[in-house]
This record gives structure tokens, sequence and C-alpha cells, in this order.
């Protein structure tokens, strides 16, 4: 479950630094407008995943709301959910 989690975050993370970074820009100044189309589809799907996987994976090791609410705060910030991979993720056991 770990292994699927921290995936997911970093894939999350990835999506949502390309659609902001690149296929935003490609969207409305070179009015290119596929690009953003499969990469909003696919963060939306990441998106939604990671906070399910995020629910389940703090229930099971009885996590506080406090850490699920960090971890739901850090998808929604660029970067967050890699400075959340490093911080509360990496070092389970």
């Amino acid at each position: 479950m770990l292994k699927l989690f921290r995936a997911t975050a970093i894939l999350e993370g990835i999506s949502y630094l390309l659609l902001f970074g690149f296929t935003m820009p490609l969207k409305y100044w070179a009015n290119i407008l596929e690009p953003n189309k499969v990469v909003g589809y696919a963060h939306g799907a990441l998106f939604i995943a990671y906070v399910i996987i995020a629910v389940i994976f703090c229930w099971k090791h009885k996590w506080s709301i406090k850490r699920f609410a960090v971890l739901f705060i850090a998808s929604l910030l660029p970067f967050g959910t890699f400075y959340a991979d490093k911080k509360y993720l990496k070092n389970i056991a």
C-alpha cells in the first residue's frame, strides 16, 4: 500500500507541474488545446486516486485527521506531494 501511495503522490505532483508549467501556457499563449485536455484528465484521475488512497492509508495506519489534512493540502500546492512524500511517507517501515 505504501509503494502505491508514494507512486501516486509523485505522479500526481508531476502531473500538476506539467499542467500548470507546460500545458496551460500552451493553451493560453499558443492556442494549443490538446495537451491541456490530456494532462488535465490524467491529473484529475491521479488527484482523486491520491485523496482516496490517503484516506485509506490514514485510516489503516490510525493517523490523525490533522495528518490527513496535511496530505490533502499538499495535493493542492505545487511541489506539495513531493514534500508530503519526503516528510511523511519515505521513512515508514
